[in-house]
């Protein structure tokens, strides 16, 4: 689809703490072929002047805002308002955007009518331990059946990896809720899904991203992801889908699993009875150790299957990071405590 005027588009970045990897971001974004008009804004609240320092001494014609509430959202919401365009670009200080990106996206807005147009999200590692975890979140096991990590047909959907936005969309659901320190970018798409928007995914976007590089940083990471996800689907009931029951229920079943073979081991050896009880406390105890046995072959021979078809050594670590994946984002889920915002953290229209 040719397109006469191309409009004027606005990309707007979050950072805090990402002068390591802000400079490829913004080269990317320079290095966009985009026929209309590019304003870039930067919204930090990096805990150095670091970042900022990096920004201005060599991008020069990027904006800089100061995001006091140093939460993502607030950043995104400081930086549309520091902008002036009606396309809004959203980006992550951490990602990549391959050649063409912006005009593929603008297009797709255009042809399709949608408020929010994006693509997949390509997680690509350096170390040995980043290229296992790149290959878990792109696998079924490590994903559920989200389109925008193992990708799919072009179409309507409930969210995708970062986004390019209508700004008159944008505003009419009030932007990002700022209360929400993660899974903002799904929380909004499903407001813009409720108010009669529809969320394009377009797989021809496909941007690279760097994961975690440490189990305990992926631990933490989506701990978080799952603590948030309880309080969005405490708001938005209606925005669950059967994937995100997956890693609680798997807790749960691990659990009574446990439960089983103790009470089953406790039985086998005489401390609850013996005779029939002992016969019993056999079955329990093989019974508890149905559920992990399961689960530990599942991750065993689809690791496996991975790393034959892709040809991918690192897929030995699969295993240990899926099992971070799952136990860290169920706990979230199940019992993390979502960290307060301040009220007068919340953006109140300052900078």
């Amino acid at each position: 689809m040719a397109i006469e005027s191309w409009p004027p588009v606005s990309v707007i970045i979050p950072s805090r703490n990402a002068e390591d990897t802000i400079a490829r971001m913004l080269d990317s974004v320079v290095a966009q072929d985009y026929a209309g008009e590019l304003e870039v804004v930067v919204a930090d609240g990096s805990d150095t002047s670091a970042t900022v320092d990096l920004v201005t001494s060599r991008f020069p014609d990027v904006g800089v805002v100061w995001n006091r509430a140093r939460s993502t959202p607030a950043a995104l919401n400081r930086a549309i308002r520091a902008t002036a365009h009606p396309i809004i670009v959203r980006c992550d200080a951490h990602a990549i955007l391959p050649p063409g990106y912006i005009s593929r996206a603008v297009e797709t807005l255009v042809r399709t009518g949608a408020a929010n147009v994006g693509g997949r999200q390509n997680p690509v590692g350096s170390t040995t331990l980043e290229r296992a975890v790149s290959l878990a979140m792109t696998t079924p096991l490590g994903a559920g059946g989200a389109r925008y990590r193992l990708g799919g047909p072009e179409g309507p959907t409930d969210t995708v990896y970062l986004g390019v936005f209508r700004r008159e969309a944008l505003e009419s659901v009030g932007g990002f809720d700022e209360t929400l320190l993660r899974n903002q970018d799904y929380e909004l798409n499903w407001r813009l899904r409720k108010s009669g928007h529809t969320v394009w995914f377009d797989p021809r976007l496909v941007v690279d991203y760097r994961p975690r590089g440490t189990l305990g940083e992926l631990a933490r990471q989506y701990f978080e992801y799952g603590t948030w996800k309880r309080v969005v689907l405490g708001r938005h009931p209606g925005s669950w889908r059967y994937r995100q029951l997956a890693a609680p229920l798997l807790l749960v079943s691990l659990a009574g699993s446990v439960l089983l073979a103790v009470t089953g081991g406790v039985i086998a050896r005489g401390g609850l009875g013996g005779g029939a009880w002992g016969e019993g406390g056999g079955t329990l105890l093989v019974a508890g150790a149905a559920c992990p046995i399961a689960y530990l072959m599942l991750l065993l021979v689809g690791s496996m299957l991975v790393g034959i078809r892709r040809r991918r050594p690192e897929a030995v670590l699969m295993p240990l990071v899926l099992a971070t994946i799952h136990f860290a984002w169920g706990l979230g889920v199940l019992c993390g405590k979502p960290q307060s915002v301040p009220r007068n953290e919340l953006d109140n229209g300052g900078g």
